[in-house]
């Protein structure tokens, strides 16, 4: 196995440019130069984006940018020094030693091992100290090879306690940590929270969900700790062997910027009776996706709850709505007059009265139409379950299933769901006898819960819920015009401002909810689709546009980014102007929401209809005038492409004063 890092790897005090992204090129270009990569732009186009998703800078002035590339041959450790500083996005400040970790697509374990242990030593104050004193890049090889490869230490014999001393119980924590990634954060997060424990006094025990390998923690241990840490970006996998842990949840990098705070919580969780708790019976789920101290604020339970119940729901949508859409293009739109009779009476040995395509139109239409059926009950069920778990499944779609039966929609499968969550997580915090509590989860929480929340539908709810559905129906179906094409504005600034962040999917997650309350005869919930689906199609083929017209303005890497973006646009990923909105956002970003609200106010102006949540140009059969569809697109990726070429021209930069200190060299 060759090294992972040679003196031709280690660039000392060097001004490798003003930002992070500046940086990780340059890093890259020295992997490419020392034939570990293929190319050089693509390796830094995987660690901008990467960078883009969770700032790599931890405490103590380090970077450790890091990603997976094709373009890698070889696990590559390349470390800078920099002078001046650049900002990483770390709590403290710039960063002044920074290592980039290269690891080709399908590394190794022991590769991998080896980086895993380079990210524990970062967080060693010894370690960083030496690196920041070596006088030549043999010194810093050195350094690494003696922290990945450490000569094994004799353990101390251990010393027996004074006979004098009382027996004391100790207190004990354990912890998961994980990140997307799996190379870097999740082991410096899992030595800083034992480094912090031990200090505080406390036994911790960590389970690192990473690259090299995870080795389960002892359910013995796992029994007798007294609270948990989940320091992750991702799902805790077999969460369930936690049950009944007061808990602790956070991003990872909480675990390596803040280990002692999160090991005093979660002492306080433990002291704490009415603390959160991992519930019984937890799998894998968005809801270990849940961050906060202790306990989840409202507004942050609620955006992750309703956005649970869109994801789920998006496949029937999808299925859905196509189906429902080929039916009409093979049957005609009279199809729904008889595709119920068609699709029950008929088969392909006994066709109806208009031979095999309106016997196939039914019965794609029929499919669909029961697809969509499941989309209020599927909405709140998972509503439901991202607040309570596998117990809140049962009354979420009940409740959801009320809301559909009296007509409140998807507005109804929304307060459902929620009514559902809350009140199955109520009941599963109740002290009942050992005798129960196996029937808790399936037996009493869905009775009780399934009551109480269907109930409060059909008492109190279901009603006023259905006449405010129909009122935004009506007035949905009635704009026309300013009215029309200003919510179609709004609806393509959402889209392009964070490009597949929050607010992009709240927009995308309000069309699709109403997406299955659309009809021949009222097609306002389409129109929204259409704008959405045209709106978020618009910065990437923008960024691919701008890249084709004016050469000059854009890195190599951006020139391969936009060839890429012309299919990812296309296709309806926002996400691919990520690596340009990244490299440059106070450029890109107003760029593409001028183009993306102008095409959003366009669809919707038009009345173009999408029956379909996703696709992009590939769903074209279920577009509605299809050819404003992609005039508007047009416009608006026109618009953006030229708005971005004028800001990288006449917007500029002010010079830095290193920058300017350069100039007068050269000139002197």
């Amino acid at each position: 196995m060759s090294e992972l890092i040679t003196e031709d790897l280690v660039l000392l005090d060097r001004d490798l440019g003003g930002t992070s992204a500046d940086v990780v090129r340059a890093l890259a270009a020295s992997v490419a130069a020392a034939g570990r990569a293929t190319n050089a732009d693509d390796l830094a186009a995987d660690g901008i984006a990467r960078e883009a998703k969770t700032a790599t800078g931890v405490p103590g002035g380090i970077g450790i940018p890091h990603c997976r590339s094709a373009a890698v041959t070889e696990a590559t450790l390349v470390m800078a020094r920099l002078a001046p500083p650049v900002d990483f996005g770390a709590k403290d400040g710039p960063a002044d030693l920074v290592f980039f970790i290269a690891a080709p697509e399908g590394a190794d374990q022991e590769h991998l091992k080896l980086l895993s242990k380079l990210a524990r030593s970062l967080v060693k104050k010894d370690f960083t100290a030496a690196l920041r004193s070596a006088a030549s890049p043999a010194e810093i090889v050195e350094l690494v090879q003696g922290a990945i490869s450490p000569a094994p230490v004799q353990p101390a014999p251990a010393q027996p306690a004074p006979a004098s001393e009382p027996a004391k119980r100790r207190r004990t924590l354990v912890a998961v940590t994980a990140c997307p990634t799996g190379i870097a954060h999740t082991y410096m997060a899992a030595d800083s929270l034992v480094a912090a424990a031990a200090e505080a006094g406390v036994d911790l025990q960590v389970e690192t969900q990473g690259s090299a390998g995870s080795t389960p923690l002892d359910p013995a241990v796992i029994a007798a700790a007294d609270a948990v840490i989940f320091a992750v970006d991702v799902d805790v996998r077999n969460k369930e062997r936690f049950a009944g842990l007061p808990v602790i949840q956070v991003p990872v990098k909480r675990g390596v910027d803040e280990p002692a705070k999160l090991v005093a919580d979660a002492l306080a969780a433990a002291d704490t009776p009415g603390s959160r708790r991992v519930p019984a019976g937890s799998g894998g789920s968005e809801a270990d996706g849940r961050s906060g101290e202790g306990r989840e604020g409202l507004g942050a339970a609620l955006k992750r709850s309703l956005l649970t119940g869109v994801s789920y729901m998006i496949p029937f949508v999808a299925g859905g709505g196509l189906l429902i859409a080929l039916g009409f293009l093979i049957g005609g739109y009279d199809i729904t007059e008889v595709a119920d009779k068609v699709s029950v009476q008929n088969n392909l040995f006994n066709l109806p009265d208009g031979g095999l395509h309106i016997y196939l139109g039914a019965v794609a239409f029929k499919i669909g139409s029961l697809s969509m059926g499941f989309l209020v009950p599927v909405l709140a069920g998972y509503i439901a379950y991202a607040l309570a778990d596998r117990p809140g499944l049962a009354p979420g779609f009940t409740a959801g299933a009320v809301a559909g039966f009296m007509g409140a929609g998807f507005l109804g499968g929304i307060v459902g769901g929620l009514l559902a969550g809350v009140i199955a997580r109520w009941i599963g915090s109740w002290r009942v006898p050992k005798l129960l509590r196996g029937l808790m989860p399936v037996v009493i929480i869905p009775l009780i819960g399934s009551i109480l929340a269907s109930g409060a539908m059909f008492l109190f709810l279901g009603g006023p819920i259905a006449a405010l559905s129909t009122a935004l129906s009506n007035w949905l179906s009635g704009m026309s015009g300013t009215a029309a094409a200003l919510v179609g504005l709004i609806l393509g600034l959402m889209m392009a401002v964070d490009l597949g962040g929050p607010v992009n999917k709240v927009a995308y997650a309000f069309a699709v909810a109403g997406l299955g309350t659309g009809s021949i005869a009222n097609q306002a919930p389409w129109e929204i689709m259409a704008a959405v689906m045209a709106a978020g199609m618009v910065p990437p083929l923008a960024m691919a546009l701008a890249t084709a017209l004016d050469k000059k303005r854009f890195t190599t890497a951006e020139h391969e980014n936009g060839k890429a973006a012309w299919l990812l646009g296309a296709a309806f990923i926002s996400e691919g102007a990520i690596p340009f909105a990244a490299a440059d956002p106070l450029r890109v970003i107003p760029a593409s929401m001028l183009g993306a609200g102008v095409t959003g106010a366009l669809v919707m102006g038009f009345h173009v209809t999408s029956q379909a949540p996703h696709g992009g140009l590939f769903v074209a059969f279920a577009i509605g005038n299809l050819a404003m569809f992609l005039i508007s697109i047009v416009v608006g990726m026109v618009i953006s492409a030229l708005a971005v070429i004028a800001l990288k021209r006449y917007a500029r930069k002010a010079p830095t004063a290193v920058a300017s200190s350069e100039t007068e060299k050269v000139a002197a």
